[in-house]
């Protein structure tokens, strides 16, 4: 069972170099909650890779592949008499190719967001109600007593008014 270390913090400045400590120490990744947005917290604890571009360039294409083969299916199967000229035309087909790339790469957006965002949760995340209000949190789980210790003793040196611990329920 993992323990989650919080440190409570005044202002911004002292959470990030808190987070930036703990990062340096060899602890997993800290979490930060605060009640506005901080500036530079990019370059503390490194930027995060959005992955929701790729599901909409992977359902754009996706789209685009089925919008063509349902109309060349369509053509081919139900072929009409088209006087001499091809049954499968690129130029009419394009329609419903566009049409299916769009609606694919929506669907796999909003599939992305749900999954990046780790809608719905399947897991309790920690919550600090004081970040919520008028306090930045810093939050890293521990494994066992010697990290835990190194890690409150991380937040305290970086000025933390309180160091708590909380059990994760699994």
């Amino acid at each position: 069972m993992a323990t989650h270390i919080i440190g409570l913090f005044h202002g911004p400045d002292s959470a990030l170099a808190a987070a930036g400590k703990l990062r340096g120490a060899g602890l997993p990744t800290p979490e930060l909650q605060s009640p506005v947005p901080i500036e530079g917290v990019e370059e503390v604890l490194g930027v995060k890779k959005a992955v929701i571009k790729r599901f909409t360039f992977f359902g754009g294409l996706i789209g685009a592949a089925s919008g063509f083969l349902l109309a060349a299916g369509t053509a081919v199967l139900w072929a009409h008499p088209t006087g001499g000229r091809p049954i499968i035309t690129i130029p009419p087909f394009l329609i419903i190719t566009y049409e299916l790339t769009i609606l694919f790469g929506i669907l796999a957006t909003v599939l992305g967001f749900l999954i990046s965002a780790r809608l719905p949760a399947i897991r309790e995340r920690i919550y600090v109600p004081e970040a919520a209000v008028d306090k930045f949190a810093v939050i890293v789980a521990c494994d066992d007593d010697e990290h835990r210790g190194r890690a409150e003793a991380i937040l305290r040196e970086a000025g933390a008014e309180e160091v708590r611990a909380s059990m994760e329920q699994s």
